[in-house]
């Protein structure tokens, strides 16, 4: 479709722009929909690129900009989809864009900067070479709102190189960005420098240069970070000196009174800072000569540095300078001095890890942030995650004296709290806090602390100070306190006993009741994580029968939590739910009927406006493990699931929740997979309705749709076949879709697969050689392993359904000889490929069944692969799988692995059990082989003895004689 680039369809355009801003739902959905449905069409881009530029109104230019970086973000990269950006537009859009951004306002220019970043991560360097050099050129320009364009454009393309793994490609781009742009950046960080001195009294003019040389100074970090390049080794003393100077500036102009927000110069001192650390961590023998003066400038910087907010990143940089510099062995003799450790820990570690009033209130009135800062270590940019960073640094080498400095600072801290608990509050937490420092060495996610300081008695500590705490009966006084020992148990739960633990437990249940978000919040994190602690035996260390007496509290206790003001949509209270329904398993069987209810309630209130993706995530998982536990003990109370959580799905259905999709789908054929063989009405009546195209195109909703489809066809192959026949061509068309997309295509072989195995065999008859044409054409268009390897398993699938004779039919039905061609080409040499007990199982016995039961095979010009294929057979069973990979295949991406995928949410207790088409009726292929043998060979004696003898090579004969031992019977 081209859609004209004229007044009429700007006119349009805007319209919907504007009703996508629309808060009204009805008003707003169908209008996405629409800009959804003509993204396909050429020069919609450059429509939306002439409204940003030239409509008159502003929140009209600004939606068109983030609807176009979008836009982008979805469909510049072209992986196996159609591609929805035609070639003309995306030439129109890069010879256009770079200006566009340098010449748009700058809420704007941040957007198409974004675009261009995206767009420069697929084509740049090669398929858009002269980007660079039409960036540099507008260095010379002098105007500083087009530098930083450039500059914030160049930063968010080159960013990519603090985190991707090394390889010659990224080496090769690297090289080429620096060979553009290496000298104009030091040359432009110069120039800028000077033009601060000559306007030092000018404040407007400082502080578009003061934020282009913090930029300048986060490109810096970005092409240093992978190794250091000759050209800023040989340009040290340039940078060097120059950061050094900007350290150590202080210029009145540049201060804000605002205590919250960092100014231009705090942001420019904190990325130095981390340039500074970046140098003395990976390059320390070049930056030897700069580091004393590095040293002395970030240690004044943070004596003179006040408490305020808008110094945190700067304040947790310089720390985090002095952190990584003080366990490098050869900087250790700066630290060795007692007097200098008394200082540091007296003058920086200590004052900032006090709990200061801005972070009471983030505690009280943004606990969100508070907790994703405080739990999930987001918390970077604070200053008592770096003050931790740099204790633990210390304790590298001084742990001793570190250790001694602090127990005073402790001691004295909660001397001072028991004098007067309710005024002095904040010196316990600051104790408590420097203790969880001290002691943790090393910390992951899944066990809490791992390693901790042999000098720090945890267990002590916790009976003497943090049980009083837990059990207050007053759960909502002293809020930060009871937080802050919540968080104890749960950080060292691998280091305290479990009886500590278990005493724990009902403590944290009752602390869920708590008012304070934080602390309710950190009570169900804290029980989650306890919840998933191994015990000796590899099961839980808490079991459920230690839970049998607080069961009913505790999912009272967290169901009410969620009706705490702030806490609906808690994704920490629903991960303990489903936790706990996990450990619990039948014990929470006689709750479940109320629980759903409550569970399906909250799924309709969400399925509204999904805004919080875990928590979703998690009520699913919840839903069902309802299921699960209660359908294991009783699976006739599916059909009570099915009543009460229908109509919630079909609403979910009609209003295309898109989020709620993949879920939903899951969840069905969890049920429909516990129905023994029939499928209920309501199941059929929404068949039709899962295979519309537009449910197809969504990437997310594909596993889920094919394992449910999957389903149906297990339960109800003959109740389609019988009053949904019409539907089969829909069922193929969706197998047809799936096969001629390289990411998608193993899904379309799960599906086949399931005809295969569960429709009645007449009802496929006609669609059978049009099937395997299909499949042809793929092979002839694009043969990649992963193609090859699962049309293997439905070639031999359809053997040991249908038969070896109806296969080498359907094959010569399509061109003379093509079975033999299919033989010798792709099952003999690439059979070794096939991966997973089932799949070789299948594999196997198809090719069993090829050997044994086709008549072509013994007499006819196919006679010659008969031994071949014995070989290929043999070698499945005896030698290592091949699990190579051709070299143009090695790069496909991550998305087009199965398994992965982007939209796709997998729900862990939605599992579905492995299937095996063939099940009992062969338990050991090897010895179905033998006996097959042998009956072929009764059937025409002397004939099998003679081909192995001659072709057969020895270690293979010697496998198989092995077979027919084990089988007790001989080859005649």
């Amino acid at each position: 479709m081209y859609m004209e680039l004229n007044d009429a369809n700007l006119q349009t355009l805007t319209e919907f722009l504007r009703k996508t801003l629309d808060p009204d739902p009805t008003v707003r959905r169908p209008a996405e929909k629409f800009l959804e449905s003509v993204e396909g069409n050429q020069n919609y881009p450059l429509l939306l690129l002439t409204l940003l530029e030239k409509s008159q109104d502003n929140v009209i230019r600004v939606c068109a900009a983030v609807t176009f970086k979008n836009y982008i973000k979805r469909n510049w990269r072209i992986e196996d989809e159609p591609n929805k950006v035609s070639d003309p537009d995306r030439t129109a859009i890069k010879a256009n864009i770079v200006n566009l951004m340098l010449s748009s306002p700058e809420q704007i220019q941040k957007q198409l900067s974004d675009a261009i970043s995206i767009i420069g991560r697929e084509d740049f360097p090669q398929k858009w070479p002269d980007l660079l050099t039409e960036m540099v050129t507008r260095f010379r320009s002098g105007d500083f709102h087009i530098i930083n364009g450039v500059l914030r454009t160049a930063h968010s393309l080159f960013k990519r190189y603090r985190h991707e793994f090394k390889s010659n490609e990224l080496w090769s781009e690297i090289k080429l960005v620096l060979d553009t742009f290496a000298l104009p950046l030091t040359e432009l960080f110069k120039a800028t420098i000077e033009l601060c001195q000559t306007h030092a009294t000018d404040v407007n003019a400082l502080k578009v240069l003061f934020s282009s040389l913090t930029l300048i100074s986060k490109l810096f970090y970005s092409l240093n970070f992978q190794d250091l390049p000759e050209f800023f080794e040989d340009n040290m003393e340039t940078w060097m000196t120059n950061f050094h100077g900007l350290l150590t500036l202080d210029n009145k102009l540049l201060q804000t009174d605002d205590e919250e927000e960092a100014g231009l110069l705090e942001l420019l001192k904190s990325q130095i800072c981390d340039n500074a650390a970046l140098y003395a961590q990976k390059y320390d023998e070049e930056f030897q000569p700069y580091l004393p003066r590095f040293v002395t400038a970030i240690w004044n910087l943070l004596v003179s540095t006040g408490q305020e907010v808008k110094y945190d990143l700067l304040v947790s940089n310089a720390i985090q300078f002095l952190a990584s510099v003080c366990e490098r062995p050869h900087y250790k003799h700066l630290f060795e001095d007692q007097n200098t450790l008394t200082s540091i820990c007296e003058k920086v570690i200590v004052p900032n890890m006090e709990f200061r009033s801005a972070d009471e209130e983030a505690f009280e009135d943004n606990s969100e942030e508070y907790i994703r800062r405080d739990l999930e270590g987001s918390d970077i940019d604070t200053r008592r995650r770096a003050a931790c960073d740099l204790v633990r640094g210390l304790c590298k080498f001084f742990e001793g004296p570190v250790t001694a400095i602090f127990s005073g600072y402790v001691n004295s801290m909660l001397g001072e709290y028991a004098k007067n608990p309710g005024e002095n509050w904040k010196h316990k937490d600051a104790a408590i806090y420097l203790v969880t420092s001290l002691a943790s060495k090393a910390q992951t996610q899944k066990h809490g602390i791992t390693q901790a300081n042999e000098l720090v008695n945890l267990n002590e500590f916790f009976v003497n100070h943090i049980l009083s705490d837990l059990k207050s009966p007053n759960v909502n006084e002293f809020p930060v306190l009871k937080a802050d020992a919540i968080k104890y148990v749960m950080i060292f739960r691998s280091q305290l006993p479990k009886e500590q633990l278990l005493q724990a437990v009902p403590l944290l249940i009752s602390h869920l009741q708590a008012e304070s978000t934080v602390e309710h919040t950190y009570a169900a994190h804290a029980l989650e994580r306890l919840f998933t602690m191994r015990g000796p035996s590899n099961t839980t260390l808490i079991t459920p029968a230690e839970m049998a007496p607080f069961t009913e509290q505790l999912l009272n206790n967290l169901f009410k939590s969620l009706a705490l003001p702030g806490s609906a949509e808690n994704e920490y209270i629903m991960k303990a739910i489903m936790r706990s329904f996990s450990l619990l398993q039948e014990a929470i069987v006689p709750y479940i009927p109320t629980l759903i209810g409550q569970l399906t309630h909250k799924l309709l209130l969400v399925s509204k406006n999904p805004s919080k993706p875990h928590f979703n995530h998690y009520l699913f998982e919840s839903l069902c493990l309802s299921v699960r536990i209660t359908c294991k003990a009783n699976p006739a109370t599916v059909s009570s699931f099915e009543e009460a959580l229908f109509p919630v799905f079909t609403e979910i259905l009609q209003n295309d929740v898109q989020e709620f999709l993949p879920y939903v789908f899951q969840v069905m054929s969890l049920l429909l997979e516990i129905h023994s063989n029939s499928i209920p009405s309501s199941y059929m009546a929404l068949f039709p309705h899962l295979l519309q195209p537009a449910l197809w195109e969504r990437t997310g909703n594909i596993p889920p749709l094919v394992r449910l489809l999957q389903a149906y066809l297990e339960k109800g192959g003959a109740t389609i076949a019988a009053s949904a026949a019409d539907k089969i061509p829909g069922l193929l068309g969706v197998f047809q879709k799936l096969i001629a997309s390289k990411a998608n295509d193993h899904q379309g072989f799960y599906l086949l697969n399931s005809i295969i195995e569960h429709m009645p065999p007449e009802s496929i008859t006609q669609y059978r050689k049009q099937i395997f044409i299909l499949l042809f054409q793929r092979l002839q268009s694009s043969k990649t392993t992963k193609f090859i390897k699962s049309f293997l398993v439905f070639v031999n699938l359809y053997s040991v359904k249908y038969g070896a004779i109806a296969l080498q039919e359907i094959f010569d039905s399509i061109q003379p000889k093509m079975f033999g061609m299919v033989l010798e080409k792709i099952i003999i040499p690439e059979v070794q490929k096939v991966s997973g007990p089932v799949e070789k199982k299948i594999c196997a016995v198809g090719i069993t069944k090829v050997l044994t039961e086709c008549p072509a095979m013994m007499d006819t010009e196919y006679t010659k692969l008969w031994t071949p294929l014995l070989q290929a057979l043999i070698g499945l069973f005896e030698l290592p799988e091949d699990d190579s990979i051709p070299d143009d295949e090695h790069f496909i991406d991550i998305e087009d692995t199965p398994g992965y995928q982007t939209a796709f949410s997998q729900l862990a207790f939605a599992g579905k059990k492995e299937h095996d088409p063939i099940g009992d009726a062969v338990g050991n292929p090897k010895i179905l082989l033998a006996q097959s043998l042998h009956k072929l060979s009764t059937a025409c004696p002397g004939r099998v003895p003679s081909m192995l003898s001659t072709s057969l090579n020895a270690e293979a004969l010697q496998y198989l004689q092995g077979y027919l031992q084990a089988a007790t019977v001989q080859l005649v």
